[in-house]
């Protein structure tokens, strides 16, 4: 099963950039709940957390597209490492104030969200570079989907850890400065720093254009909406059953789900679709998500939350592909962005909806948040059927062509960036 996993991290710099991408993205993947934890300590309530995590998933969501699009203009190292400095900064400076002034904490939490590095959607554009074949490529997704709960899973222990070391004030320090670590190594990389994106149209619009991309960032904000709401619901059932590592227990089964549905999925090729093989993975997400609301005693938490995972990567993984088909020529960076903005918004808001929901109902309240977002998800899937369709066998000649063109190029031109159909 892992065979075909190391022979993909075997290929020159794909371990490298699958390991900077990772830890680069820990302040983001772990931020919500280092903010959580860092308002409770320092006597803020569940509503003024979820407001501040919300502030940052919001900001950030606002930045992503936009440094996106900036990556496939001016490159990745020009706009990577400076997000990246500038984010951190933003997310340590509450660290040293406190919460007051208010204003100002919730100023921190929109730089360092709003700088947030694309390092999502610039690695995924830097596959078709590195891998030079498009069923690697679409493994790498899968791969990536799976290194991506490792975080997860590791992350919520990291942040109690240094919690419990030390302070909540460090935990927000200490995870930024390993983000930026994170990014350097990829933005001084030679496939970052060799790579530039395809033509492009010129459109005020960019990714945004195409409408199965516009069916999938609707889909993926009520996923981001479920993810979002059991982070806060997550501490709030902790507070009610012993407090400590509770809270870490269940986002970290959470992420040790998700990785073994991706490992599963990712060691074999799928027939059919992916459009279709898309809705009926997103309808599993949401069978997963309803029975959270039983809220049963922590080890029976802690197994329904895995088990809420398992198909999160194969989702993932599978909205690659279709971004990957539907998203503009020269909008690759931008448009992966667009799917991370998605889970921003709707993490966002997951969090703020799910801070009176935990108060007026308890944790139970908090998880039946998730459990409609995932089940809105499946909605907008089905119901908006005929703009996701599969791409027709036109589509198909005309990207095996470009891969061909693009494997001579290479050939030619170390570097060269595989173009990505419209």
């Amino acid at each position: 099963m892992g065979a075909g996993y190391a022979q993909l991290l075997r290929t020159r710099h794909a371990a490298r950039l699958l390991a900077g991408t990772l830890v680069g993205r820990l302040p983001n993947a772990t931020g919500p709940l280092a903010v959580v934890l860092f308002t409770r300590a320092e006597g803020g309530g569940y509503v003024l957390a979820g407001v501040l995590s919300a502030v940052y998933g919001v900001s950030n969501a606002v930045g992503q597209p936009l440094l996106g699009r900036a990556v496939d203009l001016y490159g990745q190292p020009r706009v990577m490492l400076p997000a990246a400095v500038i984010s951190a900064l933003g997310m340590g400076l509450p660290a040293v104030t406190g919460l007051e002034p208010l204003p100002l904490v919730y100023a921190a939490m929109v730089i360092a969200g709003f700088f947030t590095p694309p390092l999502e959607g610039g690695l995924r554009a830097l596959w078709p570079s590195v891998l030079k074949r498009e069923d690697r490529v679409h493994a790498a997704y899968a791969l990536d989907a799976v290194a991506q709960e490792v975080m997860f899973a590791v992350g919520p222990l990291l942040v109690t850890t240094c919690v419990a070391l030390w302070s909540e004030r460090w935990a927000l320090l200490v995870i930024n400065a390993i983000g930026v670590l994170g990014a350097l190594s990829v933005a001084v990389s030679p496939p970052s720093r060799q790579w530039r994106s395809g033509p492009r149209e010129a459109h005020w619009l960019g990714a945004l254009r195409s409408s199965g991309m516009l069916v999938l960032i609707a889909s993926f904000f009520f996923v981001g909406l479920a993810l979002g709401s059991i982070a806060v619901a997550a501490v709030a059932y902790a507070d009610e059953h012993g407090g400590g590592m509770v809270s870490s227990y269940l986002l970290s089964a959470l992420g040790v789900g998700a990785l073994l549905g991706g490992v599963v999925y990712g060691a074999r090729q799928w027939p059919g679709h992916p459009e279709n093989r898309l809705r009926l993975l997103v309808a599993l997400l949401a069978l997963g998500y309803v029975p959270l609301a039983l809220t049963p005693g922590v080890a029976g938490m802690t197994l329904l939350t895995g088990v809420a995972g398992v198909f999160l990567a194969p989702a993932l993984a599978c909205a690659f592909v279709v971004v990957d088909r539907h998203a503009p020529r020269g909008t690759v960076t931008e448009a992966f962005s667009w799917l991370v903005t998605t889970f921003g918004v709707g993490s966002a808001v997951g969090m703020t909806v799910v801070g009176p929901a935990v108060e007026q109902g308890g944790p139970a309240a908090g998880f039946a948040v998730a459990g409609a977002g995932g089940v809105a998800a499946l909605l907008v899937l089905v119901s908006t059927k005929r703009f996701l369709s599969p791409v027709g066998d036109t589509v198909v000649r005309a990207a095996a062509q470009v891969t061909a063109e693009t494997d001579r190029n290479e050939a030619v031109q170390p570097g060269f960036r595989a173009g990505h159909q419209a």
